[in-house]
């Protein structure tokens, strides 16, 4: 188990590494949970085997210190999870977050970009936009066909 000093009180996050080639995939639990127990299974599967692997657990969760001064804001795990890729010489990685770990992983990049690489440049693009709809109800009929004697939506 790996570990990074994180706060001024030297406080520290720990993580499982699992050895491979880069780019790193980190991955990073939701609420209450720890990333070695929830992603092991994933992180070893035969499909996305050799790349290296960090199973990191946030500030307060699993086997990382419980910080009396911490305000787990997600600002504030964003800030200790760059100084953790930064130790491990990790950064550009792919980063594999459940949950509250999903938006630790969306401030970190918008905090932290990574030097080299423009902003954006490494994200997914949107997909199709839903329609948008004037009044509560309205539904293109392109969408949802109309059926002669039903009425489709609530209350249907």
């Amino acid at each position: 188990m790996r570990n990074a000093v994180v706060t001024p009180e030297g406080d520290r996050i720990r993580w499982v590494e699992l050895p491979g080639g880069a780019p790193a995939r980190v991955y990073m639990h939701g609420l209450g949970a720890t990333s070695p127990a929830y992603f092991a299974a994933s992180a070893v599967h035969p499909l996305p085997t050799g790349r290296r692997s960090l199973l990191v657990d946030l500030l307060g969760h699993g086997h990382s210190d419980r910080p009396e001064g911490f305000g787990c804001t997600l600002e504030e795990h964003a800030d200790a999870l760059a100084a953790v890729l930064t130790e491990a010489g990790a950064q550009g990685a792919e980063l594999i977050a459940h949950s509250m770990g999903g938006a630790v992983a969306v401030v970190l990049a918008d905090r932290h970009p990574q030097p080299g690489v423009p902003a954006g440049a490494r994200r997914r693009q949107p997909g199709p936009r839903a329609p948008q709809y004037r009044r509560r109800g309205e539904q293109p009929d392109r969408l949802l066909p109309r059926v002669p004697g039903r009425r489709l939506g609530r209350g249907a």
